[in-house]
């Protein structure tokens, strides 16, 4: 059961990046976040409603609301480097965000083994030949690996606040609906702040109606990945929960191939690669 549903998630996830990132190259970015995220927090809320989630409110929902804030920003840069850049490159960089619950035990007292830090040391190595230097060609833009950077420490910050933010899978539901809704706060605030500077809110056709399946699928794929990741994680260990969880960049990359014909340059897909056994290392240890 812990294979299967951890499987799942890397599906889900991975399929949710992909078309986050098509999107993104059709409509501002920011308007993805919000959109795809307001149909998901609409589901959460019947949810909540059907499962009497409202009754595991408490101080714990502080962890959602703080993820809430967060996430909009490490959304936001991801779609627009999946945009910038090659998928294959960006998304198996982002995995890097299983750095950060590391660095909160670490914090706590915990020392990491030599798995560990044989991993940080092949994604840090992946960082840099995911860049460049091309021996052909242009390099992936610097922008493109700080963006997913960036969206990598703030998705690893949301997934250590979410794990305090409840104990129980009505719980959960709850915090993903708090979490979510804040994100839909925080992002259209930030939608109707750049529509008063004058930056583009929707594409020149205007809403992309033809688009809502694809961000309805965005939104609730990747609530379903919370939950079918947190299945995992109660039915087995939380270890090999994770490190097939961590699979999600192949699935977008292989996405990528398959529906973009993306060609990766040969360095470019070895730091890409070492990145994500970068990953799998650490999320093993």
């Amino acid at each position: 059961m812990t294979a299967f549903f951890a499987l799942a998630t890397s599906l889900l996830w991975g399929l949710a990046d992909f078309g986050g990132g098509l999107l993104t190259r059709r409509n501002p970015a920011l308007t993805v976040v919000v959109v795809s995220q307001a149909i998901a927090a609409a589901v959460l809320g019947v949810i909540v409603v059907a499962t009497g989630g409202w009754s595991e409110a408490g101080p714990r929902l502080w962890f959602a609301f703080a993820a809430g804030l967060v996430g909009p920003v490490a959304m936001l840069c991801f779609y627009k480097a999946l945009a910038l850049g090659p998928m294959g490159v960006v998304s198996p960089l982002a995995t890097l965000s299983v750095a950060v619950p590391i660095g909160v035990g670490l914090v706590l007292g915990e020392r990491p083994g030599l798995l560990q830090v044989a991993g940080i040391a092949v994604a840090v190595t992946g960082v840099v030949l995911a860049g460049g230097p091309q021996l052909r060609g242009a390099a992936v833009q610097r922008r493109t690996i700080g963006l997913t950077l960036v969206a990598a420490l703030g998705f690893g910050t949301v997934f250590a606040l979410i794990a305090e933010a409840s104990t129980t899978v009505t719980g959960l539901f709850l915090a993903l609906f708090v979490q979510r809704v804040t994100n839909v706060v925080t992002g259209g605030a930030a939608l109707y702040a750049s529509a008063r500077r004058g930056g583009a809110v929707l594409p020149e056709t205007g809403f992309p109606w033809a688009s809502l399946p694809a961000l309805a699928f965005v939104g609730l794929a990747d609530v379903a990945a919370n939950g079918t990741y947190s299945t995992a994680a109660q039915h087995g260990p939380v270890t090999v929960a994770a490190v097939l969880a961590s699979l999600y960049p192949v699935v977008t990359a292989l996405a990528a191939r398959g529906f973009l014909s993306e060609r990766l340059r040969a360095l470019q897909a070895a730091g890409a690669g070492l990145a994500l056994l970068g990953t799998l290392l650490l999320a093993a240890g």
